[in-house]
């Protein structure tokens, strides 16, 4: 038979089939004896080799088996902890196996009375209870308590994100998870990708078979990840079924247990979940008649459990979002009076992203008092709303800053308080949600209301304000230093000689004008051009439309950023204008009182300057009026690279119309700080309002381009063909745009500056041998750029359409009316270039995201965060 006897038990040497493969591609067919497989218990009596795997037959010559090629060419990685402990294979090809939750986290002690860690129900009457993560007999004796207090219809949430497997010990499952080795205590996030975690979960119980097989039955795992005594430990593993996933674990009841039903909902350990999680739980409330508005009153509602790792933060969460269900279920709206004790105690100062929230949310006061009364319910273990003061507290409280795993420690608690407050603030706006669509059964999912409730996300945006609280005195002690305009606006279009100001341009035939941060001089320049014999133009409407505070000094322009990063802007986060007025006027008041020297960044030194003189922007504005009665001066703050907001449309729209109104042949001119990105945009905006009022010049017929990129230069990305399609005259409405643009843009040819070329060439930039951290920057900066294109192509599509009424309704409640509904957001919630990316794997995809993050590089924390 060919085979080979021994008398003597032997190890099996087998090659890897990779080992015989040459550069060609092609398997030779000798072997080398590379990988050596230990036969488990001496059984090996004869080997034959095929071309499908070896087969061994034992001793006894009973039993017959084979070792697979698959264990054999996964290439499994090994590795170990520290010189002084075992090497062996690693999950994943890094991962150790670490025992889930130790002794230490059941701060209830509940494990041995209930059978999981941290175990307890809401306050009150709701059948709703959390809890860590049991072992396989704990979880029955969970079943067997609710069972024996009545419960008939149980609904189980496991709302972990990454993976666990049970391994077999004694006669029980015990879970654990793979770390890090950099961080043996924290649970991995973000692990599966686009794989499910119940994928992931088989994924590494089939590599851990693997490595039983590998290793004499044998897998190594941590439980004392402190001092490491007796690790790692040996666990015997058998086979397949001594490994359950999730699934196995809690699924299997379902054949036992007539009322009662799994789900899987993974939650984020910090931060609010995604739309898409809310999307998920809200899929379960539709699916459960037992929790629909038309189940009787008079019936027990279902008993949810809902249970996490160590039962306190997801838990608490979800114990929070079921208490809202109960409240809608139940139709408790009436909150019970405060306690004497809750009387007493000063109420905290809100946050003024919720303030905004509930000021514009219907029955806004009252959506929140619903969440505080839930979190109050579930505040056992957790309080989400104290946690953001708690974290806002430490942030404010730290002195000097340093450095702590890859951030500082400012950037980690002001990222801790933004998340907590994020998640407060999604749990009133669910809540909002819930009032709405529970009596519609929800008709629409959450994600799609988002999208048609739009102005939440811009809300989110500024959720941070810190900025508005920043010292004036950052100046004067050297932690912020003044940038000159002549560094940050170069004058490649060279006006600064006879218009003195950088980048001044007009639009052919048109009195629309863009132009750099001018100083007193250069606006009486620019004026005295204006107002000439030859343009005559008595009324001039200047629009700044700089976010970033700005002050000459010494008939200088100067900007304030941070030293470490001289190029990035410090945005201001509000439209305000007086209040940008009364920021720049503390900032003067102090550079004035101090009279000191102070330190300037020019063209191409640095410098120390002492200042004689100081003015705010609308300081040298005034200066001009005296002499220029027809000129009107406004700030309507821009966004740096992103698209203007709605109501900026509405602003800048309003501010042209009414000079309009006034004298027709009014000249507008736009500044930002280099009179290059955002002066483009004002600029376009005030061309489509005077083409709709004094008439469109004629639209030729597209030219056909063979240069690379033709198409994408022309704007023909497939997310605004989406929208082109999507709108009454689409193309035209297209055309128009890019008419406005090319018009702009023949102005600026030194500059290098087309929005429609800006958007491919940036993202052409995105090259592999960057950092992760410059392609996330240019892919940002090319979303931002493609969705500004968009949003010029709705609001021309705007002023068409509510033209007849004489736009008495406002692009902003007009995108929130019309193009909500008709889906624009879904679309703007899916930005990207899918010709050659998934937006299903991108987050800046998102609204929440891109609208959220500005600029990739985080800018240090100077303010207050309240």
């Amino acid at each position: 038979m060919g085979t080979t006897a021994s008398a003597a038990p032997q190890p099996v040497y087998v090659a890897s089939p990779l080992d015989n493969v040459h550069a060609n591609g092609m398997a030779q067919s000798s072997m080398s004896p590379v990988h050596m497989v230990n036969i488990h218990n001496n059984k090996a009596k004869s080997i034959i080799t095929n071309k499908v795997a070896p087969v061994v037959i034992t001793y006894n010559c009973r039993q017959e088996f084979q070792i697979h090629d698959t264990v054999l060419k996964a290439n499994y990685k090994v590795g170990r902890i520290s010189d002084s402990l075992p090497e062996h294979y690693l999950v994943k090809g890094e991962y150790f196996m670490v025992q889930d939750v130790s002794s230490k986290a059941d701060v209830l002690n509940t494990t041995s009375s209930y059978g999981a860690p941290n175990f307890r129900q809401v306050k009150g009457a709701y059948p709703l209870y959390g809890m860590g993560q049991p072992t396989l007999n704990g979880f029955k004796q969970v079943l067997q308590r609710l069972q024996t207090q009545g419960q008939q219809e149980i609904i189980f949430f496991c709302i972990r994100e990454e993976p666990v497997v049970f391994l077999h010990k004694d006669d029980d499952f015990v879970p654990y998870t793979p770390r890090r080795k950099e961080n043996l205590h924290e649970n991995l996030q973000g692990l599966q990708g686009e794989e499910t975690v119940e994928s992931l979960e088989l994924s590494i119980r089939n590599e851990l078979h693997d490595f039983a097989k590998l290793s004499k039955n044998i897998l190594y795992v941590y439980n004392d990840i402190e001092f490491f005594k007796d690790e790692p430990q040996k666990m015997s593993i058998l086979c397949e079924e001594d490994i359950h996933v999730t699934e196995e674990v809690y699924k299997r009841p379902m054949f036992t247990m007539q009322g009662y039903r799994y789900f899987r909902l993974p939650l984020p350990v910090e931060g609010a979940p995604l739309e898409d999680d809310f999307d998920a739980f809200v899929n379960i409330l539709r699916e459960s008649p037992s929790l629909c508005l038309g189940h009787s009153t008079s019936r027990v509602p279902p008993t949810l459990v809902f249970s996490c790792q160590v039962g306190v933060g997801r838990t608490n969460l979800a114990m929070i979002l079921g208490t809202l269900v109960m409240k809608r279920l139940k139709g408790d709206s009436q909150l019970p009076p405060q306690s004497a004790e809750a009387g007493t105690s000063e109420p905290r100062p809100l946050f003024q992203v919720i303030q905004s929230l509930i000021k514009k949310l219907p029955n806004g006061q009252q959506l929140m008092e619903e969440v505080d009364h839930a979190i109050a319910l579930c505040s056992e273990m957790h309080n989400i709303k104290e946690a953001i003061y708690e974290n806002a507290s430490k942030l404010e409280g730290i002195g000097e800053d340093y450095q702590t795993q890859g951030s500082t420690t400012k950037e980690y608690f002001l990222n801790r308080t933004k998340q907590s407050l994020e998640r407060y603030f999604y749990l009133i706006v669910f809540n909002a949600y819930l009032h709405e669509q529970y009596p519609l059964a929800f008709v629409s999912n959450f994600s799609q209301w988002m999208c048609c409730h739009a102005w939440l996300y811009r809300l989110l945006a500024r959720m941070d304000v810190s900025e508005l609280s920043a010292p004036a005195e950052l100046l004067t002690k050297g932690a912020r230093v003044l940038v000159a305009d002549e560094y940050l606006a170069p004058d490649v279009l060279s006006t600064i000689k006879e218009m003195k100001v950088a980048n001044f341009r007009r639009v052919p035939k048109m009195p629309v004008y863009g132009v750099a941060q001018p100083t007193s001089e250069a606006i009486g320049a620019v004026l005295a051009h204006l107002t000439d014999e030859k343009r005559k133009h008595n009324h001039v409407l200047w629009i700044n439309v700089h976010e970033e505070l700005a002050l000459e000094g010494n008939g200088q322009i100067f900007i304030p950023r941070e030293p470490s990063c001289l190029d990035q802007p410090i945005p201001v986060p509000t439209s305000d204008p007086q209040l940008l007025q009364k920021l720049e006027t503390s900032l003067k008041e102090e550079i004035l009182r101090a009279q000191k020297w102070l330190e300037v960044t020019l063209e191409q030194e640095k410098q120390m300057k002492m200042f004689k003189s100081c003015l705010t922007i609308q300081e040298i504005f005034n200066q001009h009026k005296s002499s220029h009665q027809g000129l009107v001066y406004k700030r309507i703050p821009l966004p740096d690279c992103s698209s203007p907001r709605e109501e900026d449309f509405d602003k800048l729209h309003e501010a042209i119309r009414n000079a309009l109104a006034e004298d027709p042949h009014t000249a507008f001119v736009f500044n930002c700080a280099n009179g290059k990105s955002r002066s483009t945009t004002a600029m376009v905006v005030a061309v489509l309002t005077l083409w709709h009022l004094k008439g469109f010049p004629e639209c030729t017929d597209d030219e056909i381009v063979s240069v690379p990129d033709a198409k994408y230069t022309k704007g023909e990305f497939e997310v605004v063909m989406r929208v082109v399609r999507l709108l009454p005259d689409g193309h035209k409405r297209k055309k128009e745009v890019d008419l406005a643009l090319d018009s702009i843009s023949e102005t600026m040819t030194p500059m290098h500056y087309h929005l429609r070329e800006m958007i491919i060439s940036i993202y052409r930039q995105i090259k592999p041998e960057k950092t992760e951290k410059e392609c996330k920057q240019q892919l940002l900066r090319s979303l931002q750029f493609l969705e500004r294109y968009i949003y010029l192509i709705l609001f021309n599509t705007y002023l068409h359409l509510e033209k007849k009424d004489s736009w008495h309704r406002s692009f902003s409640v007009w995108m929130e009316q019309v193009a909500a509904r008709a889906g624009v957001y879904d679309i703007l919630n899916q930005l990207c270039f899918s010709e050659f990316e998934d937006p299903r794997v991108m987050t800046l995809a998102r609204l929440r995201y891109r609208w959220q993050q500005q600029d990739i590089h985080s800018l240090p924390f100077r303010g207050e965060f309240i």
